[in-house]
């Protein structure tokens, strides 16, 4: 069973914050982020959302049983830690994370992602 989203120290809004025909500013919304984990939901694309997230630290380990995520680097570095493997992605990077393969991710100084994944994944894991 997964946890509540609110039982972790990140600030996660899964509401849709744009609707088709709507520009974008992700550099606006990343650019006024107080949060040190800060996890916003773009927009709908098919059955996918788009999430924006500027991070700095690490993320607790998880895995999502049913979905593959991706993280695509805008700014600063994404560390993805699997087992026995760790991920470093510079901007204009991208990986994906298959389902079922536990991870962590971590930004050693503040940076911002983009993720694609289904719209009813879980953020913190199943």
């Amino acid at each position: 069973m997964a946890d509540s989203v609110t039982t972790f120290p990140y600030e996660t809004r899964l509401n849709i914050l744009h609707q088709p025909l709507e520009v974008i500013d992700e550099k606006a919304l990343s650019d006024s982020c107080e949060f040190k984990w800060f996890n916003q939901t773009l927009c709908k694309v098919n059955e996918s959302v788009v999430r924006v997230a500027t991070i700095e630290g690490e993320y607790h380990w998880h895995k999502h049983n049913d979905d593959d995520e991706f993280f695509y680097v805008v700014e600063g570095q994404l560390l993805i830690d699997l087992e026995g493997r760790i991920i470093e992605l510079s901007p204009r990077q991208g990986f994906v994370v298959p389902k079922g393969v536990l991870h962590r991710t971590r930004a050693p100084q503040r940076t911002v992602i983009l993720m694609v994944e289904n719209a009813g994944i879980i953020p913190t894991g199943d």
